[in-house]
């Protein structure tokens, strides 16, 4: 067997809201969208991995990003090509900050923000990116 794409289902309250937040604050693509039975919306976002961490990883990359253990079992990451530009976007577009783009032991550029319904989000600027 071989995975061919990955995707994550994210159920909302304020549908409308969040669609813009993903669209409008990160810019991502719509890919596909549905209306069978309720409303339903793909986003493209580039390449797709999944990282899985126990729970001492987790804090550490929280300790390290925010300085303190903030997010819950999922936190989504997007690599942008101007971590600043994408941080005053999403906040322009309803994100809550959560820390400041610092500076990370490997020299990317990583920020934590919070979306309109909550979900922790790290944007990155790769080192070489910079």
């Amino acid at each position: 067997m071989s995975v061919r794409e990955f995707r994550v289902a994210v159920t909302v309250e304020e549908f409308d809201r969040t669609v813009a937040f993903y669209r409008d604050g990160l810019g991502l693509d719509v890919a596909e969208a549905w209306t069978d039975n309720g409303r339903g919306l793909m986003f493209l976002a580039g390449r797709a991995s999944l990282e899985i961490f126990d729970p001492d990883y987790a804090a550490g990359v929280d300790q390290l990003e925010v300085g303190e253990r903030v997010s819950g079992r999922i936190r989504f990451a997007f690599q942008v090509n101007d971590v600043h530009a994408a941080v005053e976007r999403a906040l322009a577009h309803g994100a809550t900050l959560v820390h400041e783009p610092k500076l990370t032991p490997w020299n990317d550029l990583n920020a934590r923000i919070q979306s309109p319904e909550g979900q922790q989000i790290t944007l990155y600027q790769v080192a070489s990116e910079s």
